[in-house]
């Protein structure tokens, strides 16, 4: 195998390959990144067994082949390239990496052991443009959770019944939920995508405006783009009730500016670090004071200006799952629906919160 190729181009594909492979994986195999040259072109394949992401750039193939790299160590080379041509050669069991004056020596398997991309029937489909598709995801995705003992919340529920596609991620301590309402963008839907596989989609080289195809069969998802393509296993098990986390009333509203709120917060976060980040916000007139202690360190105390209505409450939160919420959100107002500190509360941004929302779980406020 001998091709050239631009770095750019190649640290691009690289990206989206890397995020499918393991640095964890029980098998050394899944720790690599295939190269395969033929054609006018180089392909990047990872892998880390239920998930499979590949990218093809254009090179000058000299000499067909594939071969499989150490993912960590191709990443750390091509990232410390400049821009320019570069060569990529195996000799032997050894692939070279040369760049001018630079030359690099890496030890190579075969690719032969490497799990091949599977086929996917699709037999469900879902289209939208790329621009709202990631929007919707970054929407909830904070929200999953890590805990790989119960894996179907470590992904996000796509939920389309022909006129409205949801999409709820959850973690148990906040719930977060994004609606697009269209109809006839697909197939009926209930299935829970892998947090993993959405962050690789997010990654695809589609602009804004671009359509985006998600196809499914009963345990797979992918997406085609032509030069670049995500497969990935979906999360079996049933999905909790989300709908019966969702607050139906609240008796108490705070009406703040969104990035007001955000600075001050992102500053109390500083000393709440040390408190399991417990952040108390406290309503008193027309401003919320929002407060933090650290045992060794000290406190901290911010005030944000608030529309009230009945807001007369001391609350805690975990302040990061407010921040995650904050970010996560468009528009200049947030406003925050609750009953008592010990019943959870809704973030939503003004404009939009209906389709829009966190419910986010409170904290013992002292």
């Amino acid at each position: 195998m001998k091709a050239n190729v631009s770095r750019k181009d190649l640290a691009d594909a690289l990206s989206l390959a890397a995020s499918a492979s393991s640095t964890r994986a029980a098998l050394p195999v899944l720790q690599a990144i295939r190269i395969k040259a033929e054609g006018k072109a180089i392909s990047l394949l990872g892998c880390d067994g239920e998930m499979w992401a590949e990218s093809t750039c254009p090179a000058e193939v000299k000499a067909p082949g594939a071969v499989c790299v150490p993912k960590q160590l191709l990443s750390e080379i091509v990232s410390s390239l400049p821009d320019g041509e570069v060569l990529i050669e195996l000799e032997g069991n050894s692939v070279f990496i040369r760049q001018g004056h630079t030359e690099f020596k890496m030890m190579a398997t075969t690719a032969d052991e490497y799990p091949p991309v599977p086929e996917v029937a699709g037999t469900d489909e879902l289209q939208l443009q790329f621009g709202e598709f990631r929007r919707a995801v970054l929407g909830v995705q904070y929200a999953c959770s890590d805990d790989s003992s119960r894996p179907v919340l470590t992904g996000v529920l796509f939920h389309y019944d022909g006129e409205v596609l949801t999409l709820v991620a959850t973690d148990t301590h906040r719930l977060a939920v994004h609606r697009i309402h269209r109809g006839g963008i697909g197939s009926l839907i209930n299935v829970t995508v892998p947090a993993k596989a959405l962050k690789a989609i997010r990654q695809l080289p589609l602009g804004d405006e671009d359509t985006v195809t998600l196809r499914f069969d009963a345990s797979r998802l992918i997406v085609d783009t032509g030069g670049s393509q995500v497969v990935s296993q979906l999360l079996n098990g049933q999905y909790p009730n989300w709908e019966r986390v969702v607050p139906q009333e609240h008796t108490r509203v705070w009406t703040v500016d969104r990035a007001e709120f955000q600075a001050n917060l992102r500053r109390a976060l500083i000393l709440a670090k040390d408190n399991a980040n417990r952040v108390k916000f406290t309503g008193t007139g027309d401003v919320v004071v929002i407060s933090s202690r650290s045992e060794d360190k000290g406190e901290a105390k911010e005030e944000v200006a608030c529309v009230s209505k009945n807001g007369e409450m001391r609350i805690a939160f975990n302040g990061q799952y407010v921040m995650d919420a904050l970010l996560a959100m468009d528009g200049d107002g947030v406003k925050a629906e609750m009953t008592e500190p010990s019943r959870p509360a809704v973030l939503r941004p003004t404009e939009g919160g209906d389709d829009h929302f966190c419910v986010v779980m409170p904290m013992a406020v002292d």
